[in-house]
């Protein structure tokens, strides 16, 4: 593949109709349901594990394991799943992977001893894996430019919705051994429903483009779209290659500054974000707040508060001055935990909740940015990349935050993450691009 192939597209005359369809609108509700299943996946293990800990006699160590082990599964999806949906298509894993997602989910509920849980929940990130790779690539591909910030970026409130539901249910329902087992089977029922509503779901017309399949492309814009293909020249309909692509494609000439920015801007996010979240109620403790399960329910409201909030900026504020901006806010909203530390409760509670808002907001460009910093054919190896590389940095932070925590006091272990945070600021400041009106359909119009 050429250097000159892997540039982005940029907005031009003649780019797709910008009005929504029904079937945009069912392309965004199963992606919807999966980033909301995503959520609650994550959400839950940190809503039990205080009482797993004890039913199941887990140590510090399988805390952390069982804590980050659905974000080492995601890491492998997102991986391996991203760069064989650019080979293979989008379709087939964003409709199988949801089979697996659902019976893992369900065996939860039989899972009593540590090896079997991690196991389950591995193949659960797995799973989740494949659709943050493919999820936002295909609903990318379909959505209108003017609407497309605005789509992907609400994939991230329902990702909250479901990560807050589970926090909410773990903190105000008596919790025993079974019926932690059961809020954790509980994941199978979303994942069941977004597969039913994934059967029919036809394959990306841009990557059809990009293999050269031109008619297949039009006919799926034509009957689910309702648009009529434009003309093409005997240029334009010359069969493509046949190219598996590679993920040293990701960092040729043109290409690697997105990718490098988009990997640290990515993981500095979310790695405090999992981290801080996961052990909220160590956190609470740690500040000797009062009430902490009120403190923890206003934290939860806040972060959905600030995910719903957050899309309008991420729409019409651009990408760019969005990201940096907001990683300011986070990395001095850490620093003051970190130094305020020896204060009461109520006066940490102020930058804890700043944070809390902000970092929902800015969760919402993790949706958007990926999809847009790369070209149809490296968009699922490239968004399955970057996600790959953020659920490392989340399964690192997950596993050694109780660690800190316990051996460095709650300053420092704040103040090592804001250092996290300033290196994402650093890092947009230097290489982050604007992508908003960047054209996501290469090959479709000519």
């Amino acid at each position: 593949m050429t250097t000159e192939a892997i540039v982005q597209t940029r907005a031009v005359a003649g780019g797709p109709k910008e009005r929504l369809t029904r079937f945009h609108l069912r392309v965004t509700a199963t992606t919807f349901g999966a980033n909301f299943s995503d959520g609650f996946a994550l959400g839950v293990i940190g809503a039990v594990l205080p009482t797993l800990s004890t039913s199941i006699h887990l140590s510090g160590v399988w805390q952390g394991l069982l804590g980050s082990s659905a974000l080492i599964g995601l890491f492998f999806g997102s991986v391996i799943l991203g760069r064989v949906a650019d080979a293979i298509g989008r379709q087939k894993l964003y409709l199988y992977n949801f089979v697996l997602i659902t019976v893992a989910s369900a065996a939860q509920l039989w899972a009593h001893d540590p090896w079997s849980l991690f196991a389950l929940r591995l193949l659960i990130g797995f799973g989740l894996g494949a659709d943050y790779a493919v999820g936002p690539t295909l609903l990318s591909e379909f959505s209108p430019r003017r609407l497309r910030g605005l789509l992907l970026g609400s994939l991230t409130v329902l990702w909250t919705v479901g990560y807050v539901l589970a926090n909410i249910l773990g903190t105000y329902i008596s919790l025993s051994d079974t019926s932690a087992h059961l809020l954790l089977a509980a994941g199978a029922l979303p994942a069941v429903l977004v597969l039913l509503l994934r059967i029919g779901t036809p394959e990306s017309p841009s990557w059809l483009a990009s293999r050269g399949r031109f008619a297949e492309a039009d006919e799926i814009r034509r009957r689910y779209l309702g648009e009529e293909p434009e003309p093409r020249t005997a240029q334009d309909q010359a069969p493509a290659p046949e190219v598996t692509p590679s993920y040293s494609e990701l960092f040729a000439r043109g290409q690697r500054r997105n990718t490098w920015f988009g990997a640290i801007f990515y993981s500095a996010q979310v790695l405090p974000y999992f981290a801080i979240y996961t052990f909220m109620s160590t956190i609470l403790a740690s500040l000797h707040v009062g009430d902490a399960d009120t403190q923890n329910t206003v934290l939860n409201l806040f972060l959905l508060l600030g995910g719903v909030v957050g899309l309008w900026p991420v729409q019409r504020m651009g990408r760019r001055p969005f990201t940096i901006w907001t990683f300011v806010v986070l990395t001095v909203c850490l620093a003051a935990m970190a130094a305020l530390n020896d204060h009461s409760g109520l006066v940490l509670m102020v930058p804890f909740v700043i944070y809390t808002f902000v970092m929902a907001a800015a969760s919402n460009v993790t949706q958007v940015y990926p999809p847009e910093l790369f070209p149809t054919a490296l968009r699922g190896a490239g968004v399955g990349f970057l996600n790959g590389a953020s659920r490392v940095a989340s399964a690192v932070g997950t596993f050694i935050l109780p660690i800190s925590l316990d051996r460095l006091g709650i300053g420092w272990s704040m103040a090592w993450l804001a250092g996290v945070l300033l290196v994402g600021t650093l890092a947009s400041i230097a290489w982050a691009p604007e992508t908003r009106n960047l054209v996501t359909t290469e090959g479709l119009h000519h």
